[in-house]
C-alpha cells in the first residue's frame, strides 16, 4: 500500500524489538551496526507509529533467551529481529537460543532467507536463520551484515521473476497471532495478505 498523505495516528502502533548479537559489539570493540540498519530499513517500509525496544548481548545462549523473553513479555514487543550469531561457529547460538523460548516454529523465513542469500553467495546454506512465535509476538533471526539485511527483507523485486523478501508475510503473520494491523509502503515491500483479511 503506498500512501502519501495519510496521518501518522490513523495506524496502530507496534512495538518492535530490534536485538544485535556479538561479543565484540556488546563489550565495545566496534560499533553495532544491525540494529541501526534494520531501524533504518523498518522507518522506509512501515507507516505505523513506532515504539522501539533495542539491545545489544553477547553470543550467549542464555542471555540471548532471557533478552528475548524480556522484549516480549515484559517490553510488550509484537515484532522481534535479531541479527548475528546464525551461522556454524562454535558462539553462534541465536537460532538455538530463539527455539528456547518458542511456542511455535515458522522455519519457513529461514528457508526463504536462504533462497535469496544464494542468489549472491554460495555459504548461504551455512545460515541457521529461522522465525517462531512467542505469545502474541513474531521473532525473526536475520543475518548480521546491514546488505544482506536489507536483501531477506524486501527480497529481489528486480528479478526475473522477482523474489519476494519475507517482510511481505510478516504483516499477515503478525494479524494471526493478535498483534496490530501493519501496513507497508509498497515502493519498499508489499506485503500480501489474503482478500478476506486486508482492510481499507
Amino acid at each position: 500500500m503506498t500512501l502519501t498523505s495519510e496521518p501518522a495516528n490513523t495506524f496502530e502502533l507496534v512495538r518492535i524489538g530490534l536485538l544485535s548479537v556479538s561479543d565484540r559489539a556488546s563489550s565495545g570493540v566496534y560499533e553495532d551496526k544491525g540494529v541501526p540498519a534494520l531501524k533504518a530499513w523498518l522507518a522506509h517500509a512501515l507507516f505505523n507509529p513506532v515504539e522501539w525496544e533495542t539491545r545489544v548481548v553477547p553470543d550467549d545462549q542464555h542471555t540471548i533467551s532471557a533478552a528475548l523473553c524480556q522484549l516480549v513479555d515484559v517490553a510488550g514487543c509484537h515484532l522481534v529481529l535479531t541479527t548475528g550469531g546464525t551461522g556454524p561457529a562454535p558462539r553462534d547460538v541465536t537460532p538455538e537460543a530463539t527455539l528456547a523460548v518458542a511456542h511455535k516454529e515458522l522455519p519457513g523465513f529461514g528457508e526463504q532467507m536462504r533462497q535469496i542469500s544464494l542468489n549472491f553467495v554460495p555459504t548461504a546454506i551455512l545460515s541457521r536463520q529461522t522465525a517462531v512465535v512467542r505469545g502474541q509476538a513474531l521473532i525473526i533471526n536475520l543475518p548480521g551484515q546491514p546488505k544482506s539485511i536489507a536483501e531477506t527483507l524486501e527480497g529481489l523485486p528486480r528479478n526475473e521473476p522477482p523474489v519476494p523478501g519475507i517482510f511481505a508475510a510478516v504483516p499477515y503473520c503478525v494479524d494471526l497471532i493478535g498483534g496490530p494491523y501493519l501496513v507497508t509502503d509498497d515502493t519498499v515491500c508489499a506485503a500480501f495478505r489474503p482478500k478476506s483479511a486486508q482492510r481499507r
